[in-house]
């Protein structure tokens, strides 16, 4: 570590009213996304806001691009490490590079009994005790003490899984109510915090879907917000090609592509352990059909269908499925039907929650790997 001497220029240290500032503007961002930054410019025009956001972007949480701000890196893993805080703070404070299992292996936290030394094996995990118990009773007490290869006992491990997980997340207009996507976002960012600091073998991407399916950079996810309703006709059916999606009414629900492209991100990670957690509050509404997307209101069963297919196909491969059911809407509780279908389907986990308890619930499946179905009010 170093540090640097040099005369006070009498300037005021920073206080915690200082500080506090703009620990509430990531707070609206959470809410507001890409709209709060929208915001800051108009800000910007205040004398006295402009002093605060000049001290912002010295130091190093914001970037100004001509006429636009933008977080850095730096106010991104700020908002990671405050999600992850909030939510874990009975996390063990240890560190390891990977998950627990029931398996016996290399590289994990030292367990009762010993094993014996294979080629390979790291000699900082030898017992030195069991050793020389085994070397006495096979070459007897006779000094000097005879030792081989064969005699070395090394300490039993856990073994360590490394795991890559596609988090779904819906953003169709409906996921705008109850602060659902909020807590969604947090939920992602506590992820992305949580890997780096303990689990760093590990990777986690985001796929958003709404009519379309799209992966959500790390550094876009505090900005993103869920689709606008833009169409009311109580019967949709529509279809529309791919390419043209844009021109489409975005806040359908397209679980059908978001499955396909986490399929396509998982065939290209290594992790000893796949799996996708989809946090969803309704029905698929969309499905792609060779080169088109068929846009199907009230909920289809093609749509069903298509969706149960390709969670079928991403099971055989392996893949561990967690769905997150959120649940505030009682009234809409039928289209729970479908996520019982999916779980059976792919024997995975279903959690039936509130969007303040997402958080708990998605941090609780990845630590755990729990097998069982869990209901959270």
């Amino acid at each position: 570590m170093r540090f640097v001497y040099q005369e006070w220029d009498g300037t005021e240290f920073e206080t915690q009213e200082h500080l506090q500032y703009f620990s509430n503007f990531m707070e609206y961002i959470l809410e507001y996304g890409e709209q709060a930054m929208k915001a800051l410019r108009e800000l910007s025009d205040d004398p006295e806001q402009r002093k605060i956001i000049d001290k912002w972007i010295e130091d190093g949480l914001l970037d100004k691009v001509g006429v636009n701000f933008k977080l850095t890196p730096r106010a991104i893993n700020s908002l990671q490490r405050k999600a992850l805080m909030e939510v874990f703070r009975n996390l063990k404070a240890e560190s390891a590079e990977g998950h627990e299992t029931h398996l016996q292996g290399r590289g994990g936290e030292r367990s009762e009994g010993t094993r014996t030394y294979q080629f390979g094996d790291p000699v900082s995990e030898i017992d030195l005790h069991a050793t020389l118990r085994r070397a006495i009773a096979t070459h007897g007490t006779g000094l000097p003490l005879r030792l081989d290869e064969r005699d070395f006992e090394l300490h039993q491990t856990d073994s360590k899984a490394t795991c890559s997980t596609v988090i779904l997340l819906d953003m169709s207009g409906s996921m705008g109510r109850w602060d659902r996507f909020t807590q969604a976002k947090r939920c992602a960012m506590a992820m992305y915090a949580l890997i780096r600091q303990r689990f760093v073998l590990d990777t986690v991407d985001i796929v958003g879907f709404a009519t379309g399916a799209e992966v959500i950079p790390e550094q876009k996810m505090p900005l993103s917000l869920p689709k606008r309703i833009s169409l009311y006709d109580p019967v949709v059916q529509m279809r529309v090609p791919i390419p043209e999606l844009e021109t489409a009414p975005q806040h359908f629900t397209n679980l059908h592509m978001g499955l396909k492209m986490a399929r396509r991100i998982l065939s290209r990670r290594g992790g000893q352990n796949k799996q996708v957690f989809i946090i969803t509050d309704g029905q698929p509404t969309a499905h792609v059909e060779g080169g088109d997307v068929v846009l199907l209101y009230p909920p289809d069963e093609s749509s069903t269908m298509a969706t149960l297919s390709e969670a079928l196909i991403l099971s055989r491969h392996g893949v561990r499925f967690n769905t997150f059911a959120l649940i505030e809407d009682y009234f809409y509780m039928d289209w729970l039907g479908f996520v019982d279908q999916l779980t059976k389907l792919t024997r995975g986990v279903a959690f039936y929650c509130t969007a303040g308890n997402l958080t708990d619930c998605v941090m609780e499946s990845y630590m755990s790997g729990r097998k069982t179905k869990t209901f959270l009010a």
